[in-house]
């Protein structure tokens, strides 16, 4: 009889956490642990936490059978609030910081020079130490340690350096090459020193994985090409998420247009907004869940929309499957192209046609025609963005939209990628 695997996770996000970053290892770890495979985790104590988003229904998705250790943290963003006038913990890419302040400013030359690689390893300490007293005690396959933040990662090579243990480091987005680095004043010496610590990792994990084949190329070269102990398993959805019964109105012939997640001045919509100005309300409506910069509001009041601000997981998938066609924009930044935000494989995982703005040859480009998902648009593609929502509101209005029945979406379900993740350990 084959021995039972056990994994540890060491994951800084976790519930009552909310917002993407949670999503990976919570699905991953509800499926490995119906697949058989033993999951501890250690996390940060969520009463001493810095957490941007809370989702408390995201708690009653953790498997009865998994262990979860919270351990104490020493963290700086309490501080930062205080002294910056904000209201808020900044999401990644300083979405809720469109304009620092002078004192923001400041936060962030402290932020980059004093606290790398990031202020979160004021958790490191505490997770250590519960790490090597559950590995003293019981035998482990593996040790992962999910980020960012980033800093999560030294604990694995702390572990690995001290113990010998089998170490995977999980990489859910760049490191130094993150759109938002620039925006860290660093010094050359903080700047060297972050990019050691990347590097220390990189060459050290027994296997590293990450989101896409960009980001497995980003990180191969700076490890002189070695791709050997890299894979690629990417976000995906979780089926039983859309198993909810939606009521339908089927008397109202206006075209509904959902967008979720989050929406900062990087993101381009000047093709979108151009394109749509002319529709009807009676014939277009965007519904937009999640954070949006003030740099939309204006463009926004030409057309007819609904914010409904961050609301619980569940809540968000309801308005994708209420919603008739999905809107999924990719950053207009630098290397763009390997960016596989976790919000596209939900839209997938709802199977229904998805309008993509952004950059026509990235990787979601291509899941999205692999998929037969969808249409691709360049960000200022007006016409073309104009046509196809035109085409969608005749196909409603004939109630010929119909449900995506591709099989290659399945590949991206939560199960499929823990079993591809089983393989690995």
């Amino acid at each position: 009889m084959e021995r039972v695997k056990s994994v540890l996770l060491l994951t800084y996000y976790w519930p009552p956490s909310g917002g993407a970053g949670v999503q990976r290892w919570l699905k991953l770890v509800k499926y490995l642990d119906q697949l058989g495979v033993k999951c501890t985790v250690i996390t940060v104590d969520d009463k001493k936490a810095s957490y941007p988003q809370i989702d408390e229904s995201l708690c009653m998705e953790i498997p009865d059978s998994v262990r979860v250790f919270g351990t104490n943290t020493i963290e700086p963003y309490s501080l930062y609030k205080r002294f910056s006038g904000s209201k808020q913990i900044p999401y990644g890419g300083f979405v809720n910081e469109p304009v620092p302040s002078f004192r923001q400013k400041i936060g962030r030359y402290v932020r980059a020079n004093f606290f790398i690689p990031d202020p979160r390893k004021g958790w490191n300490k505490s997770a250590l130490k519960q790490a090597k007293k559950l590995i003293s005690e019981e035998s482990f396959d593996a040790v992962i340690t999910t980020s960012p933040p980033h800093s999560t990662q030294l604990i694995g090579r702390e572990l690995k350096r001290e113990l010998g243990i089998r170490w995977i480091a999980d990489l859910r987005d760049p490191w130094t090459d993150i759109y938002y680095y620039k925006e860290f004043p660093h010094s050359k010496r903080s700047a060297r020193k972050d990019a050691n610590y990347e590097k220390s990792v990189l060459l050290e994990a027994d296997e590293i994985i990450v989101v896409s084949d960009s980001i497995k190329k980003l990180f191969a070269d700076k490890i002189e090409g070695d791709i050997s102990r890299i894979t690629v398993i990417p976000n995906g959805y979780d089926a039983s998420d859309f198993e909810q019964e939606i009521s339908k109105d089927d008397e109202n012939s206006t075209l509904k247009l959902a967008y979720t997640g989050t929406l900062s001045d990087i993101y381009t919509l000047d093709g979108f907004f151009e394109g749509t100005k002319s529709f009807d309300k009676n014939e277009f409506h965007l519904n937009f869940t999640g954070k949006i910069s003030e740099h939309f509001e204006k463009p926004l009041s030409k057309i007819n929309h609904t914010l409904n601000g961050y609301v619980p997981h569940s809540e968000s998938v309801k308005h994708l499957m209420n919603a008739d066609i999905l809107l999924l924009v990719i950053p207009e930044i630098e290397n763009n192209e390997g960016i596989l935000t976790g919000k596209l494989f939900e839209y997938l995982g709802s199977r229904k046609p998805i309008l993509m703005i952004g950059p026509i040859n990235g990787d979601a480009a291509n899941i999205i025609r692999s998929c037969n998902a969808g249409a691709i648009f360049d960000y200022q593609d007006s016409k073309g963005i104009r046509s196809f929502i035109q085409e969608m509101i005749l196909l409603k209005q004939q109630n010929k939209i119909t449900e995506n029945t591709s099989q290659k979406i399945t590949a991206y379900s939560r199960k499929a990628l823990a079993e591809t993740f089983i393989e690995l350990i």
